[in-house]
């Protein structure tokens, strides 16, 4: 465990880079990116639709958080 946690502090992304972390947040963009360029619209309502009880649970809480945002 020390050797790979070793490897990932020596990465400058990994740097502690307190509120507003812009290595985390294109990490973030970057996947959500690719998912939206990788699969369809199908592919997408498809997973979600086998997402567990506790998931959709915590999916529609998000959504709604979200669209609170929005208004």
């Amino acid at each position: 465990m020390t050797g790979e946690r070793s490897k990932d502090k020596n990465r400058k992304d990994d740097l502690n880079q307190g509120e507003g972390n812009k290595a985390a947040d294109r990490r973030y963009r970057e996947g959500v990116k690719e998912t939206i360029e990788d699969l369809s619209e199908e592919e997408r309502a498809k997973r979600a639709r086998s997402l567990s009880g506790r998931e959709k649970d915590e999916a529609r809480r998000a959504e709604d958080e979200g669209r609170s945002h929005a208004r």
